[in-house]
């Protein structure tokens, strides 16, 4: 009676055994062939711009958190496709199935190690990525700086010193000219003052913009007094290399970072959908090795061709999903869907198909 109520403890350690060999591998050789790739961009800079291979191996060390969570997915999906792939391919899911325990009961363990491991890649995306992206961001316009490249990016916030905030929507490399420039004036009103310009540029301490509007807003968000200018100059004491620093992309930003600057686009009337899906996004993506475990477990038992289904599952699933997340943030970038349903369609339409799956696993034999 003892052996019989342990039985299913006994086969948890089996299954996660034969779980972690091909996930850990799957994580160590991917992020090594994602580096490689990165290093062989980045060895441009030793050998063209002369920068140091010291330089350049921090940065590369910098793109490693990021990195690995881009494949812990991955791993999790060719995990559980390889180890339960192999099983079911020996016979030994049917021995198991045969002593009385149900196929859902056997894919437990499985299914809380894909917990788990997007737990982790939550973690590691709010609180290691985003530092790390920006440290390597900020070496790399360092090294931009010094050739005389505009040192403001594009797509980007940066903070421009006494509760002022800048956006710039495009930057011309060869004039060195700012096109679609945002400044919000935040100051203690519930509402921030907003300078509009077509064109600018920074020199010697000073903002140039050029053919804008300065709006200023009253307590319920209406614009109570508007003036256009040809030309209107910002004078900051921040250092031009200072806004190396202030400069962020959503790539170097956590969910609570992106939401404060959602909300002071939004509370100056300015709608962000590609931001808004970017903050569900982040919450979305980790969860995706939860739902490759959910949606590949029951998978292998379509097939008794082994690891080479189960490497071949792993390539079309991923395919197929990613594929879907892209078209679906564009769908919400462009407002075609809510931002928050954009996020997570993808993963509820994979969660369904899975759960389905396993329902009516114990009716396949």
């Amino acid at each position: 009676m003892m052996y019989i109520r342990n039985f299913p403890r006994t086969l948890d350690r089996y299954i996660i055994r034969e779980f972690l060999g091909p996930f850990f591998f799957c994580v160590i050789g991917f992020t090594v062939i994602l580096l490689s790739g990165l290093l062989f961009q980045l060895s441009d800079l030793i050998f063209v711009k002369h920068v140091p291979a010291a330089t350049v191996g921090r940065m590369l060390l910098y793109k490693i958190p990021g990195t690995a969570v881009l494949t812990l997915p991955i791993a999790v999906l060719f995990a559980t496709l390889l180890s339960l792939g192999r099983l079911v391919q020996d016979s030994e899911v049917t021995v198991m199935r045969g002593s009385g325990i149900a196929f859902p009961r056997l894919i437990v363990p499985v299914i809380l190690l894909g917990l788990a491991v997007s737990a982790v890649t939550y973690w590691a995306s709010e609180e290691v990525v985003p530092w790390a992206n920006h440290q390597y961001e900020n070496t790399l316009r360092r090294i931009v700086f010094t050739e005389g490249i505009p040192v403001v990016q594009e797509n980007v916030f940066f903070h421009g010193g006494e509760d002022r905030y800048f956006y710039i929507g495009e930057v011309s490399t060869k004039t060195n000219e700012l096109h679609n420039i945002l400044v919000y004036e935040l100051g203690d009103r519930p509402f921030p003052n907003l300078i509009t310009a077509k064109t600018g540029m920074f020199q010697d301490n000073v903002w140039v913009l050029f053919d804008g509007i300065s709006q200023e807003l009253d307590e319920e968000g209406f614009v109570k007094y508007e003036t256009r200018f040809g030309r209107l100059e910002i004078i900051t004491e921040q250092e031009a290399e200072v806004f190396l620093g202030n400069q962020r992309t959503t790539d170097e930003m956590n969910r609570r970072e992106l939401k404060d600057h959602i909300e002071r686009f939004q509370r100056g009337g300015l709608k962000v959908p590609s931001f808004v899906v970017d903050y569900h996004m982040k919450l979305a993506l980790p969860m995706s090795s939860f739902i490759f475990a959910l949606f590949g477990a029951p998978m292998t038992l379509r097939s008794r061709a082994g690891r080479s289904f189960g490497v071949a599952l792993s390539l079309v699933v991923l395919l197929f999903y990613y594929v879907a997340v892209s078209v679906s943030r564009s769908l919400g970038a462009n407002e075609v869907l809510p931002p928050l349903l954009s996020a997570w369609i993808v993963n509820v339409i994979f969660a369904v198909i899975g759960l389905w799956l396993i329902v009516r696993s114990d009716q396949l034999r």
